[in-house]
């Protein structure tokens, strides 16, 4: 897949200089940033189910529990 993005020129000079501060090139740091905006927003997402159902139904257990439960002990 091709992408074009347009950057002024200020934005432009600083991305390159990060990529070559950094030994890349300039797709790999836009690929990477935007790979890791994707997982930090979907991790945020997972969270937040996980603690509204949490909430909903406030359930805990022990380590001691869950390795009995699971044949562990």
């Amino acid at each position: 897949m091709t992408i074009s993005l347009r950057l002024n020129e200020a934005d432009s000079e600083l991305l390159k200089n990060y990529a070559k501060m950094k030994m890349m090139t300039v797709s790999e740091v836009i690929r990477q940033a935007v790979m890791r905006q994707i997982e930090d927003e979907y991790d945020l997402h997972v969270y937040e189910r996980a603690l509204e159902e949490y909430r909903k139904r406030p359930v805990v257990h022990s380590l001691d529990e869950v390795e009995q439960d699971l044949g562990l002990l």
